[in-house]
């Protein structure tokens, strides 16, 4: 078996209560590469993801864009995974560069968030990636080493766990990374998996892009051998996130 093609949606801090009813109308609505062939995973910000989750078609999971990274107590504005785990939220997302960047999370703080996010039984999409800075510097696959490491180091199991490659210069820029861009850190990535966890653990995960996708450029991208699938920023709140998530058969074609 293959690994199956992933694509996640983060909606991140945008829409109201109608804006959202118009999305999930337009998922529901459309005809989508069915789940045999890609996981699809939308994330909406806290307030919408019940009835996000509610009124979507079952196949479309949601996931959280963030929770706590420990049990819950006196964290004042802050979300545990138990919560979201009682509301049978099935994903998370960790280590976003927005959160990374705005909020100085640490790769070993996003370490901690991940392994506690998988002990109490949800998935995770992790994310790492490197600045323009960084990239022009050539530290791109140190940086990116760097951000695995951290969650290497407090995970055991993989099952569980997306690995999202964001290039921080490309997300919301417009700038995608060529596919031949893509699929270098991805080989690298997954080759630093095999030499530093376990070559199961490097063919089995599932390592997708992110980085100003669009319909336009997703089907090239999809068809990188170790790109696994993407997850969409902007385009996930327009209609076009339908033929991103469609990009799919491109691999199930290959």
């Amino acid at each position: 078996m293959g690994r199956k093609f992933f694509v996640g949606g983060n909606w991140k801090c945008n829409g109201t209560e109608d804006q959202v009813k118009k999305i999930v109308d337009t998922l529901n609505g459309a005809e989508i590469a069915s789940p045999d062939v890609v996981d699809v995973v939308v994330s909406p910000p806290f307030v919408f993801l019940t009835s996000a989750k509610s009124s979507l078609r079952p196949e479309i999971q949601v996931a959280a864009q963030n929770c706590w990274v420990k049990k819950g107590g006196a964290f004042t504005g802050e979300v545990s995974a138990e919560m979201l785990a009682s509301l049978n939220i099935p994903w998370v997302i960790l280590g976003h560069s927005e959160r990374r960047a705005l909020l100085n999370e640490s790769n070993e703080f996003v370490g901690e968030k991940v392994a506690y996010a998988l002990s109490q039984g949800l998935k995770v999409i992790a994310c790492v990636g490197e600045t323009l800075e960084q990239r022009e510097a050539g530290h791109t696959m140190t940086v990116v080493a760097e951000q695995t490491k951290a969650i290497a180091d407090k995970v055991s199991n993989w099952a569980d766990v997306v690995l999202a490659y964001e290039p921080v210069w490309a997300i919301g820029t417009g700038k995608v990374a060529t596919p031949a861009q893509a699929q270098e850190v991805h080989m690298e990535l997954r080759e630093w998996l095999a030499k530093n966890v376990s070559a199961e653990v490097a063919a089995t995960t599932r390592i997708i892009y992110g980085g100003s996708v669009t319909g336009a450029s997703c089907k090239e991208l999809a068809g990188q051998p170790d790109v696994d699938g993407f997850l969409v920023g902007g385009a996930s709140l327009k209609p076009e996130f339908v033929n991103i998530i469609n990009a799919a058969t491109v691999k199930k074609n290959a």
